[in-house]
């Protein structure tokens, strides 16, 4: 579906907020993005004796923007691996920032392409994690290195993970270099982003509606739409909302360790229940942490436990010996990473985790119960996520204010005992497998198919804006 974004009082779409850090890139001053509308329905080729259509194998190109969180870049790995399952022949290039790389290992026609790190410290702010310079021209360089690659590789499909324009726009010249190819473009979003009225401003202010509206095919939403309406809490017109397809929740395809026989095959011995802390990167986790260590003797004096506490690779050193001073003479094991993260939330009894979408929807397929505290800020998905997931019986949560030893005893103790009900129906978790087959079609159309060009549709984007 084609639409023309017309731009909002008070200048050029290319003036939008967003764009800004990417504007020498066309040589000097802001560059005027003229935004026309997606490429219209492709009529199918009569035949492609050479180029993309000749290739072997369907290419999928993925952009995931992690920063110091391990959740994304677990989600693309897990779409990743599921679509070269369902091609021998097919090949996923990964363009990530985060500092571990790839998650991925020993998976045939799979590479990554790791891009210079930045940090998010609140809606709109980020920051170089290491690099010297300034945030302007590390956008600049890991836009012309995405653009690089993206031409270079030719995918048949591109999936964008949660921000259609990439951090601060970085992605707008790679969609714009692509929108006159086959190349399908999906965009692929967790269940929840974030406060609606925040998403909505920032998405309007920053050219996220207008980049949707114009280049994408497609958007695949990593959760259920009983949980959550993404496209109707964040206002999306009609013909927005009409690519939409809700996949379910997305989770690692590998096969579960049963509970009785995973904690032996750890080297672990509990005494009494098993109780694993965990939250994902770790950058933030040290006040839950910290306070559950603090909790460990109350709880243990009603209910024999063991911990361990995994910190997460990111979380800072500072904080990691600080929790060892604390666990000194207690039933914890701190430990950093381990090399199969599900097999300790198999073992354990209880899963302590903050609220993290991947986090949270592993630990639902374990079925191991989980006492979920999510993060204060900046961004209010977790406490979302927390409470439509407890309030189906799902999992038990803390509000992070209330987060102090004697309440999280209290909480951890509550969940060892049991008893919630599920609420209707339960967590639909076959996401991977479906998100992997939209992705598998949109490759064989991109292949069967040419761009052309028709009149744009009219439709209203959120603040007011008109597209058409």
């Amino acid at each position: 579906m084609a639409v023309r974004v017309v731009p909002a009082s008070g200048g050029s779409v290319g003036e939008q907020a967003g764009w800004h850090a990417l504007a020498d890139l066309a040589g000097g001053g802001t560059p005027e993005l003229h935004l026309t509308g997606r490429r219209a329905p492709r009529r199918r080729l009569a035949s492609t004796p050479s180029g993309r259509g000749a290739r072997t194998g369907r290419r999928l190109l993925i952009y995931t923007q992690d920063g110091l969180g391990l959740g994304h870049l677990r989600r693309a790995s897990s779409l990743a691996s599921e679509f070269l399952a369902g091609d021998d022949a097919g090949s996923v290039l990964t363009i990530s920032d985060s500092p571990l790389g790839s998650l991925i290992r020993d998976v045939a026609h799979h590479d990554y392409l790791k891009l210079p790190s930045i940090v998010k410290t609140g809606p709109g702010d980020w920051h170089p994690h290491a690099l010297p310079m300034t945030i302007r021209e590390v956008l600049r360089l890991r836009s012309r290195l995405i653009l690089n690659a993206a031409t270079a590789f030719r995918p048949d499909v591109l999936l964008v993970d949660h921000m259609p324009h990439g951090a601060l726009g970085e992605l707008m010249p790679t969609l714009d270099a692509l929108r006159d190819s086959p190349t399908r473009m999906v965009l692929g979003v967790r269940d929840i982003i974030d406060d609606p009225a925040v998403v909505q401003r920032r998405w309007h202010s920053e050219g996220a509606y207008e980049a949707l509206a114009t280049y994408y095919d497609q958007v695949l939403v990593y959760g259920s739409s009983d949980v959550f309406d993404l496209p109707n809490a964040y206002a999306w017109p009609d013909e927005l909302m009409r690519m939409v397809r809700f996949c379910g929740y997305v989770c690692t395809p590998a096969p579960v360790v049963r509970r009785r026989l995973a904690a032996p095959r750890l080297g672990l011995e509990p005494r009494g229940s098993m109780v694993v802390a965990m939250a994902g990167g770790g950058a933030d986790a040290h006040a839950l942490m910290s306070t559950l260590v603090d909790a460990v003797p109350d709880i243990c004096a009603a209910h024999p436990c063991t911990f361990v506490v995994v910190t997460g690779p990111f979380m800072p050193e500072a904080d990691r010996r600080d929790l060892k001073r604390r666990a000194a003479g207690l039933p914890v094991r701190i430990r950093t990473m381990v090399g199969d993260p599900m097999r300790y939330v198999a073992a354990a009894d209880l899963v302590v985790a903050m609220a993290g979408y991947n986090t949270t929807v592993e630990v639902l397929r374990v079925g191991t119960p989980a006492l979920l505290v999510p993060r204060r800020g900046p961004s209010a998905e977790q406490r979302m996520r927390a409470r439509a997931f407890a309030a189906r019986g799902w999992v038990s949560q803390l509000d992070p204010d209330d987060l102090e030893p004697g309440r999280l005893a209290n909480g951890v103790l509550r969940a060892l005992a049991g008893g919630r009900a599920t609420v209707g129906a339960p967590p639909d978790l076959g996401g991977v497998a479906r998100a992997a087959g939209a992705l598998h079609a949109a490759a064989l159309a991109s292949r069967a198919t040419v761009t052309s060009r028709r009149p744009p549709i009219v439709a209203a984007l959120p603040g007011g804006q008109v597209v058409g």
